[in-house]
């Protein structure tokens, strides 16, 4: 199971502060443990949302809105991709982790869909479709 690991976003990550040398260690400590482990798919931190944009759809309208955006504790700072055997392991890799914030913070953990979780809607031409693709990355 492919788990999407949230890191929420806070006053300070959206001010562009960065982390402290010794968060940073901290960081790096952690993500050597989900490495050797052969959980860590992908991992990065992301720019305040100041220096991003959303695109809006209505239809076949579409609109683009120019960050920041108002609701800090509904964006996100960044994030990791791992792999493991329930949500119950994500829960406890992600009790392992600093602190990503100087302030309180919260990560969210989303199970990512698998081909399997589509049923008979995702045909064999698609999935045939999806794995050539995945081949290319």
């Amino acid at each position: 199971m492919r788990f999407m690991i949230i890191v929420k976003a806070s006053p300070e990550s959206e001010a562009g502060k960065m982390p402290s040398e010794k968060l940073l260690t901290e960081m790096g400590k952690y993500n050597e443990e989900l490495v050797k482990a052969g959980v860590m798919l992908a991992g990065e931190g992301l720019h305040p949302s100041a220096r991003g944009a959303r695109v809006q759809f209505s239809g076949n309208k579409r609109t683009v809105v120019d960050g920041p955006f108002a609701e800090t504790k509904e964006l996100v700072a960044g994030f990791w991709l791992i792999q493991v055997k329930s949500k119950e392991e994500a829960i406890e890799w992600v009790k392992r982790c600093p602190n990503p914030m100087e302030s309180d913070s919260e990560i969210e953990i989303r199970q990512v869909f698998e081909a399997e979780d589509f049923g008979a809607e995702f045909t064999p031409e698609l999935r045939e479709q999806e794995e050539r693709l995945r081949a290319q990355l």
